[in-house]
């Protein structure tokens, strides 16, 4: 497991009983808000509110009237109306409402999504030049334009008018737009600046209507869609959007989306923003990964039944398309991995190959970073040696500055602090990579790099109940700056472990206070884990109700795990009685006998560095391998033993060894024959002291 530096915030008891009074809330999700800031009853009662009065004034946003004046004028005089989208998520919901309300006020309406493969993202001239051709007079951008000066100056050259609805940043100067909408604009005094793309296209919506009430029902369930999807903050309107969004899926009358949760299995099953997140929207975004981002605009416009159906199908199918993309360049990346990144000292990752699917190789560079806890670039080479490039960076290291670092060898590039794009001529490749690898040495430091897990308090068992876990739904809608909450415990016993899924996850049973809880970790088996049975542990975790066979019974989804304080106490007094004999101390015969290990214990340690070695090398926590070798043994093999077998093999030259922050790093050497140790100075030594 990654190691993971916890944040715990300070529970404030007094505080808390009182919050829970006032709002007549349960313990546990008092606490949660009081960790978040939030210590009074109104505080509350704002964070919590999911009405739809609290939806602002569409008016309020700078350029609102002039983009109704334009677009209502467009309609008078039955004019040829573009929405111009994008190809993610946001882009296509945006997309789709803005067209489904245009035609249903009798517009002649189009959509035009660039093609993420051929054109990239947002507007360009070949695009203005062939819609006024093709008769459009009034052009409408969803979730992009606010940079596309010269864009949007050769469409109004041409003769076009053009409205801009966008959520990202603004440049210093903005387009000359017949109407530029953002909620980003500097001059903007609209209240809730974190809205997505297909927010901002709503607010147009509701303008043009002028009844937000009546535009919520209407779109909720794709408002929801493209706002969880583009990973927004859920307070204020978008809580408002997605909480009335949720509800709508579940009977949503956009028969397209009702296909889709058919198509996903999701139809009768609680629909979340994690559904959203992991379920949905990969689906959607496959699509326009695969330069088919119109397949998704059209299954939510379309009203035929049939053909929603195969459209849907055929989302499916281009997902499963993606992830074989997806895992094909994950399996080469983590090859070369392998011998080219040194987790110990490398702060970056930069890797190029030829055949990669550049619309595919975001989704890698984040799980890649996940897994590495450090900034990734990843770069797809096309035949005419131009590279095309993805990056994913983690808190602390802004990936656009590093970029900007580098300008002078990029064709071009764009993103912000933690995602960008770039463009690159094969021949700079090496030199981008030494200087994004030397810009890292010099901005970010290997504990910079540990990632944070914020928790929300610390809890006591007791606390634990089905009554204070359902409680907890009230935060929901959850997700950015609305997290799930996280709670932990101290001091658990691990009772059993029993991997789930070929050893992909494992279900724990945790005790403490005599009572005993169900615990899920995903996405790390046996082999993973740095502790083992009859260990005692620290838990992160979310609070769940488990129903099995008409039993409901609280349990804990776990985060992170980590080794309790007690347990690091009495591997710091092996490691010191190990340190003494480095240093030729004197040991007695008993202190001698703890860390002399026999035959079957080196064979042991020996056996599991061979098998779990990759390319000849192993890196784990250095409090793991003694448990997780003593687990699978079931020997009874301390840390300080675990050294002294390492020193062993090292002395016969068949290993080296060294630490750093926290990582044991082993690499086999090679050798010819059988193994002999017979000569050890080590094991002499201490079978003399041992007596």
């Amino acid at each position: 497991m990654k190691t993971k530096r916890w944040v715990i915030a300070a529970l404030d008891e007094p505080r808390v009983r009182m919050l829970a009074h006032d709002c007549g809330c349960a313990p546990l999700t008092a606490a949660v808000l009081s960790a978040r800031g939030i210590d009074t009853a109104q505080a509350a009662e704002r964070y919590l509110s999911c009405d739809p009065k609290g939806l602002h004034d569409p008016f309020l946003m700078a350029d609102m009237d002039r983009a109704v004046q334009t677009v209502r004028r467009a309609l008078e005089n039955n004019e040829h109306i573009v929405v111009y989208g994008d190809y993610d998520v946001d882009g296509i919901t945006a997309t789709c409402i803005m067209v489904d309300y245009l035609r249903s006020k009798g517009a002649v309406c189009e959509y035009y999504i660039p093609n993420r493969l051929n054109e990239g993202y947002g507007l360009s001239r070949a695009a203005m030049e062939r819609l006024y051709d093709q008769g459009t007079r009034l052009l409408i951008t969803v979730d992009s334009g606010i940079t596309a000066d010269e864009e949007i100056a050769a469409a109004r050259a041409l003769g076009m008018k053009v409205v801009i609805t966008d959520h990202h940043e603004c440049h210093d100067s903005l387009p000359e737009a017949d109407a530029v909408v953002d909620c980003k604009r500097a001059d903007c005094g609209y209240p809730f600046g974190s809205l997505a793309g297909v927010g901002v296209a709503f607010k147009l919506i509701c303008a043009l209507e002028g009844d937000a009430g009546t535009a919520l029902a209407r779109y909720a369930d794709l408002l929801a869609l493209g706002t969880v999807a583009d990973v927004m903050p859920i307070v204020g309107e978008n809580r408002i959007i997605v909480a009335a969004g949720l509800k709508k899926m579940a009977e949503t009358s956009n028969i397209g989306l009702e296909m889709l949760l058919r198509e996903a299995g999701m139809k009768h099953k609680r629909l979340t923003s994690a559904a959203i997140s992991f379920v949905l929207a990969p689906r959607i975004n496959a699509a326009g990964r695969m330069g088919q981002a119109e397949l998704a605009a059209e299954l939510f416009l379309t009203r035929d039944p049939v053909r929603a159906q195969t459209l849907a199908a055929e989302l499916c199918e281009q997902n499963k398309r993606r992830q074989n993309e997806e895992n094909q360049i994950l399996t080469q990346a983590l090859a070369r991995l392998r011998t080219e990144y040194n987790p110990l000292e490398d702060k970056i990752i930069v890797l190029a190959g030829e055949g990669w699917h550049h619309g595919v190789i975001g989704i890698v560079c984040s799980r890649l970073c996940d897994r590495y806890g450090c900034p990734v670039v990843l770069i797809a080479l096309d035949e005419d040696g131009t590279g095309k490039g993805s990056g994913r960076s983690v808190k602390g290291f802004n990936l656009f500055e590093a970029l900007t670092s580098c300008g002078d060898l990029l064709q071009r590039y764009g993103g912000h602090e933690l995602a960008a794009g770039l463009t690159v001529d094969a021949a700079h490749i090496e030199a981008l990579r030494e200087r994004l690898r030397a810009y890292a040495e010099n901005h970010v430091s290997m504990a910079d790099l540990i990632p944070q897990l914020h928790i929300d308090c610390m809890i006591e068992p007791e606390w634990i109940t089905l009554e204070n876990i359902q409680a907890l739904s009230v935060l929901e809608p959850y997700g950015m700056q609305n997290e799930e909450p996280v709670f932990c415990m101290k001091d658990l016993t691990v009772e059993e472990i029993t991997p789930i899924s070929s050893d992909r996850h494992v279900r724990l049973t945790l005790v403490k206070d005599g009572k005993r809880w169900s615990a899920m970790l995903f996405g790390t088996g046996v082999g993973g884990l740095g502790f083992a049975q009859g260990n005692m542990v620290d838990a992160a975790f979310h609070l769940e109700v488990n129903e099995f066979r008409g039993r409901r019974t609280a349990q804990l989804t776990l985060c992170d795990v980590r080794l309790s304080e007690c347990e690091n106490l009495a591997d710091q007094k092996l490691l010191n009685l190990y340190n003494t004999y480095m240093a030729d101390g004197p040991l007695t015969a008993r202190e001698a006998r703890i860390l002399l290990p026999d035959r079957s214990d080196l064979v042991a340690v020996w056996r599991h560095i061979v098998c779990r070695a990759e390319d000849g090398r192993l890196s784990v926590p250095s409090n793991a391998l003694s448990r997780r070798i003593a687990w699978e043994s079931r020997r009874e093999i301390n840390i300080g033993k675990l050294f002294v077998c390492l020193d062993v093999f090292s002395e016969s030259s068949l290993i080296s060894y060294h630490f750093k922050e926290g990582m044991l790093n082993i690499l086999l050497k090679p050798y010819e024959g059988k193994a002999d140790i017979s000569g050890s100075v080590v094991l002499a030594t201490l079978q003399s002291m041992a007596g």
